[in-house]
């Protein structure tokens, strides 16, 4: 087994330093990767989407929510390949308690252990469109749950 440092060195490397919000922190890889490998882990996921996509070279043809979709057609099956399932996906329709938040999109995807996550995190396939993601979101949050 790879040690934790090693993996959030490597994981760091594929999907950056988290420094923009687009991607997890080194910290936040350090927290998730060193819960037990045995445990289930729930992901609830808030989604600003653009208008128009953020590829970072100042053109696009496609809109936030165009771009989300290239990345959920390779993520959708590559979690559920892994053993993850959604619980839930659709739109934010307000707060019940606490303070309003602005969000577009909410989804809250399960993990039966640690293990299949971090699967999901190191397919090839699923790293060739993390970019979509990024680039259809002007904001996200996701919330770590789990035993």
């Amino acid at each position: 087994m790879m040690d934790v440092n090693k993996q959030v060195t490597r994981y760091t490397d594929w999907y950056g330093d988290g420094a923009t919000g687009e991607s997890p922190t080194s910290q936040q890889w350090q927290n998730i990767l060193g819960r037990p490998d045995d445990k289930p882990v729930t992901l609830i996921n808030f989604f600003k989407l653009r208008e128009v996509a953020d590829y970072g070279d100042g053109e696009s043809d496609l809109t936030g929510e165009e771009a989300f979709a290239k990345y959920a057609e390779v993520s959708i099956p590559t979690m559920e390949r892994v053993g993850g399932r959604f619980l839930f996906v659709g739109p934010h329709q307000g707060s019940f308690l606490g303070n309003d938040e602005d969000w577009d999109l909410i989804a809250i995807g399960t993990y039966p252990d640690l293990n299949a996550f971090k699967e999901l995190y190191a397919d090839e396939e699923y790293r060739k469109v993390f970019h979509h993601r990024s680039a259809a979101c002007a904001d996200q949050k996701v919330i770590v749950c789990g035993e």
